[in-house]
């Protein structure tokens, strides 16, 4: 089992990889015969979340969607990070404890 600081990280990652995605699609979007980045993400056995990048299967652009993806990732990112500094607290608490 992963520990709680792990799982998070890999949130913040998963959720870095839908903003890069994201943003890749909005700049790219009137490039010629364009095909969206979309993003896969999967629950690893041992907690956590991984992500793989897909190519969409038709071209075209979905501004409406990379914006709320962009919003999704954001909130899931700082979400992830609360997490992360409050597993952080709380083992600096419990080392305090035991000095």
């Amino acid at each position: 089992m992963s520990s709680i600081s792990s799982i998070a990280l890999s949130g913040m990652n998963a959720s870095q990889t839908a903003l890069n995605a994201s943003a890749h699609n909005i700049a790219n979007m009137n490039t010629a015969a364009f095909r969206r980045q979309e993003v896969v993400q999967s629950a690893q056995r041992e907690g956590g979340v991984s992500t793989s990048l897909t190519t969409a299967s038709v071209e075209g652009l979905s501004l409406e969607a990379d914006v709320v993806a962009q919003l999704q990732a954001k909130n899931s990112f700082l979400a992830n990070l609360a997490v992360f500094k409050t597993s952080d607290k709380m083992a600096g608490a419990l080392l305090d404890l035991k000095t």
